[in-house]
């Protein structure tokens, strides 16, 4: 239940869900394993655990989903080998070399004889719906992943507005800021891992890695490139890598933090899977409210 990958978005307004409506509408939508010739299903899954026959779970405030990816795996060793012999052959029945357009017709002709024996690979992407902030939490660190979620609980629910959380601009300036080890949001400190980029058109690139980020040689680099990713350390909390684009990777919980329920045991599924969501589900969002009014503070009147 823990995310270690964040994709995280605002909604603009309420959605006034109700359980059983709404596991209805994502069963309208639910998964099917691909077949014959599918190269790739998209359907919404048990979201917490597959004993609990329910394709939303809401606890508190919280609504979780699950989107479950099935698609084909053809190698691309695979198909050359399978391909290159019937390209001699139709060359050598035609008598001239095949054009672009005639090999690929071939090979998506081959590809579709192929579909039926390939292998399948399924992935589960979760993501959590927090009412009471309005913002929606996908664990991934794909945006293809996370709009796909995103389009197809659009598609069940007839809508949902959902925008970018932060503004990636000011994030950028404050990301800069961040590494010279100013203005840190509050309870934060740098960690150990920066990557920064040149604006201009080739782009240089520099990594640091378990590095000292206050150290000269690091922050010579602000004066000519910009900050794509970050590492911050919550002391006896979590860390995580923030990224210019306002996606957050390589979020891992501490101990003391992610083993908070383990007084209950296992003994009830469903008790303490709650308790594990509630416990991530908070942390965030103060994770995320200190970010957004670090980056966007609030105006006073």
């Amino acid at each position: 239940m823990w995310f270690k990958n964040l994709r995280v978005y605002q909604i603009t307004e309420p959605l006034n869900l109700n359980i059983d409506k709404l596991d209805a509408a994502l069963a309208e939508h639910k998964f099917t394993p691909c077949m014959g010739q599918d190269a790739l299903k998209l359907g919404f899954t048990f979201p917490l655990h597959p004993s609990m026959k329910s394709y939303a779970h809401q606890q508190d405030h919280l609504f979780v989903f699950a989107l479950k990816r099935q698609e084909k795996v053809l190698p691309a060793a695979v198909i050359n080998e399978e391909l290159q012999p019937k390209i001699d052959a139709l060359e050598a029945e035609k008598g001239r070399p095949l054009g672009r357009k005639e090999k690929q017709a071939l090979k998506e002709e081959l590809i579709q004889t192929l579909l039926p024996r390939a292998f399948s690979r399924s992935t589960v992407t979760q993501a959590i719906y927090d009412a009471k902030n309005n913002w929606f939490i996908v664990n991934t660190s794909s945006a293809s992943r996370a709009e796909d979620l995103l389009a197809l609980l659009r598609k069940a629910l007839g809508s949902l507005p959902a925008v970018p959380w932060i503004d990636s601009n000011q994030l950028s300036q404050s990301m800069q800021q961040w590494l010279s080890n100013q203005a840190l949001p509050e309870g934060f400190s740098l960690g150990h891992d920066a990557e920064l980029k040149a604006p201009d058109e080739e782009g240089a690139k520099v990594r640091f890695s378990n590095h000292l980020l206050t150290a000269d040689e690091v922050q010579s680099h602000l004066e000519d490139k910009l900050v794509t990713k970050l590492e911050l350390v919550k002391p006896e909390q979590l860390s995580l890598v923030i990224c210019e684009d306002g996606s957050i990777k390589k979020l891992q919980f501490e101990e003391l933090l992610a083993d908070k329920n383990d007084e209950l045991g296992w003994e009830d599924l469903v008790l303490r899977l709650d308790a594990d969501l509630l416990v991530m589900a908070n942390e965030l969002a103060q994770v995320l409210r200190v970010f957004k009014d670090q980056v966007q503070p609030l105006v006073k009147g």
